[in-house]
């Protein structure tokens, strides 16, 4: 203990007490090194008291009375002109004794020999008639004496200091380039640095493979590339090879991005974290630069893994876009990378993983084998991947006794992790709105509504012919969905306007992994049944079916071109996986076909909408009291719909909609998955 509080005694002597501790800095083994940067203030202060001591006491002011009145009274022992711009007087010692000069005895300054006045002359040649016609009866006059001084302090200041400005302002720019560039240290030349972030044994990263929910074959893939590194010997001796790199293929907030961080925290290997858009600057050959300087550090500590985020950036196919056959500063990067990629020999430990969402505009180069040997399809969770993402994410929650995974699960078909990281973050946020002293199921549910819908405006004026309008066409959409086979049945309907729509549907949709011809046909009746409910009840139509119009031609156009599904067109796709065809200012289709395509797009539509108009006619009735329903509660679910039209035998989710049904013994917006908005009604 006590050679433990001796050093800590020295310690702070060391580090309180030393007056130079500022001027060092810490050197190899925690000894002081001198910081240099001090030597240029110290000179700085000795140039500045050069100029001010040395040349800043002349005495005090005076004037021509005043002078005059000290000749013509014999005080003045000698003037000296400095410059021909300035008189110093200088005062006989024993005349400073006089009441005229008691303000200036004793105040010489540091140099005795200083004047007691100084007086600024304007015309040199009448400064000295005038001092001569003053003495012309003087026995013994004072003749006026010519000096040339240079104040070498304030001249050198005023070399110095404009060249002093313009090379500080350059050095702070320089630095504050090399700094964006990533730069080590801040140096001046290291724009060209790489910017990737290194993670390795020492770095704390707090994200592992059980923190990723689902995603288990993405997460086989890269547990394989992390125990390679571990234990290369375990394939080695078999003559497998590592792969070289790994793509990771995936809509927006599958958990790309997440799975790669889950392998920076499992793998005790140095890791590179880089995005896509740090390889290119505003200066020609910064990215290959970057590109050459991140392998060289990876190649340093190998065995080692480099993720580039959103590889999209710079991978996009090159000679696209080039109208003036200009050098490309995206191309020169990618074909670096190119070269990089392939430059390394396959046993030297470096792997490249890397993330998008547009595998279909990355160049072909890039994708070959030997390259990005593997690519990784993160596609959106199931079902049973659904239900661990929200039991990831209700780990930090205080949830109340009625909350279901599984049941929000089924209710989410088609949601991201992303998206349910959010729906957990909203039932939070709006809990503690409502100062509730846990999260219920409650909560959750309008979490959801809230992301698919927005947010509910109970405030908007709505005249009463705008919300019958919206009532019958709102009811149009759930009447039809509830009675085709096919159709997505409906779980909520509501007339409240949310965010941009001044009504709202919330469907539950069979999760399907084909689709045929009558299920398509039958959603696009659906989603015209609003429009052809105003048609049957008004005699006219509304701009209120934009969104629908928007999804039904864009579903038809799919089904024609795309899909085959039209017997005119015949078995044949214009779609271009390869997505080379945005660029491309031709259609891959004549003119003659291109019409034809059009014809049918329109056929379907039409037909679509006169089954809405026929299904809808045959079922008036219930059309009516729906609408009526809904003006009057402005909310309704599925238990409502089967009062009117009777139970639906169709689909597999009967039973889940008894469920929802069963959970809900109010009348608030417990349970709704929103597949369709309906904007601008």
């Amino acid at each position: 203990m006590a050679e433990k509080d001796n050093k800590d005694i020295k310690k702070k002597q060391s580090s309180g007490t030393n007056p130079f501790s500022k001027l060092t800095g810490p050197g190899k083994d925690g000894k002081s090194k001198f910081n240099f940067y001090w030597i240029y203030g110290i000179l700085i202060v000795i140039l500045l008291g050069v100029q001010f001591i040395g040349f800043n006491d002349d005495g005090e002011q005076t004037n021509w009375r005043d002078l005059k009145l000290m000749l013509e009274n014999d005080d003045v022992s000698k003037i000296i002109l400095v410059n021909k711009e300035t008189a110093e007087i200088y005062i006989k010692p024993d005349k400073l004794s006089k009441e005229i000069h008691k303000d200036v005895e004793g105040k010489s300054g540091l140099n005795k020999n200083n004047p007691h006045y100084y007086y600024p002359v304007g015309s040199v040649d009448k400064f000295y008639d005038n001092v001569e016609a003053v003495q012309k009866d003087t026995t013994d006059p004072v003749y006026v004496e010519n000096e040339t001084r240079h104040n070498w302090g304030g001249e050198i200041i005023s070399w110095i200091f404009p060249i002093a400005l313009l090379v500080g302002v350059w050095f702070f720019f320089m630095r504050m380039m090399s700094k964006g560039g990533g730069g080590a240290g801040g140096q001046i030349f290291n724009i060209g640095k790489s910017k990737a972030q290194i993670y390795d044994k020492k770095t704390s990263v707090n994200i592992s493979f059980k923190d990723v929910a689902g995603l288990e074959e993405a997460k086989v893939e890269v547990t394989e590339i992390v125990d390679f590194l571990k234990k290369p010997e375990k394939y080695t001796k078999l003559g497998g090879k590592i792969p070289r790199g790994v793509l990771l293929v995936g809509p927006p907030g599958t958990g790309k991005t997440l799975l790669a961080k889950s392998v920076a925290g499992e793998a005790d290997v140095p890791f590179f974290s880089i995005s896509g858009s740090d390889f290119v600057e505003m200066f020609v050959g910064v990215g290959a630069s970057r590109v050459r300087d991140l392998f060289k550090q990876a190649k340093e500590k190998a065995p080692s893994i480099i993720f580039i985020d959103e590889i999209d950036a710079i991978g996009r196919a090159r000679g696209k876009n080039q109208i003036t056959g200009a050098n490309d500063e995206r191309e020169n990067t990618l074909n670096q990378l190119l070269t990089e990629m392939d430059g390394f020999s396959p046993n030297s430990g470096v792997i490249i993983l890397a993330a998008t969402n547009r595998a279909d505009i990355l160049d072909k180069a890039l994708m070959r084998a030997g390259r990005f040997d593997r690519q990784i399809h993160v596609e959106l969770p199931d079902l049973e991947e659904r239900k661990q993402i929200f039991d990831v994410h209700m780990k930090p929650l205080k949830l109340s006794r009625n909350v279901d995974n599984g049941f929000l699960a089924r209710q989410t078909p088609g949601f991201s992790g992303a998206d349910i990281a959010n729906v957990c973050n909203e039932s939070a946020l709006i809990a503690a709105r409502s100062n509730h002293r846990s999260i219920t199921s409650q909560d959750f549910m309008d979490a959801i509504d809230r992301i698919i819908g927005g947010l509910e405006k109970k405030n908007k004026v709505i005249s009463p012919d705008e919300k019958k309008v919206v009532a019958y066409h709102e009811a149009g959409h759930a009447s039809i969905s509830w009675l085709l086979e096919h159709a997505h049945p409906l779980v909520k309907v509501t007339i409240v306007p949310r965010g941009k729509a001044l009504g709202a549907a919330w469907y539950l949709p069979e999760e399907r992994q084909i689709t045929t011809y009558d299920q398509m046909f039958d959603e696009m009746t659906a989603a015209l049944g609003g429009r052809a409910a105003e048609q049957v009840i008004f005699g006219k139509i509304s701009t209120g079916a934009l969104n629908d119009l928007e999804k039904v031609t864009k579903q038809a156009y799919a089904m024609v071109s795309y899909y085959g599904l039209s017997k005119k067109i015949g078995n044949l796709s214009y779609y271009d996986s390869t997505g080379q065809q945005d660029y491309s200012f031709n259609k891959p289709f004549s003119e003659k076909t291109a019409e034809s395509i059009d014809n049918e797009i329109s056929r379907i539509v039409e037909e679509a909408y006169t089954r809405a108009v026929k299904t809808l006619e045959d079922n008036k009735d219930g059309l009516e009291k729906l609408a009526a329903l809904l003006i009057e509660k402005e909310v309704i679910f599925s238990n409502d719909l089967e009062a009117v039209f009777g139970k639906r035998p169709w689909g597999i989710t009967t039973n889940l909609l008894k469920e929802m049904e069963s959970g809900s013994k109010t009348r608030k917006p417990r349970t709704s998955k929103n597949k369709k908005q309906n904007e601008g009604k």
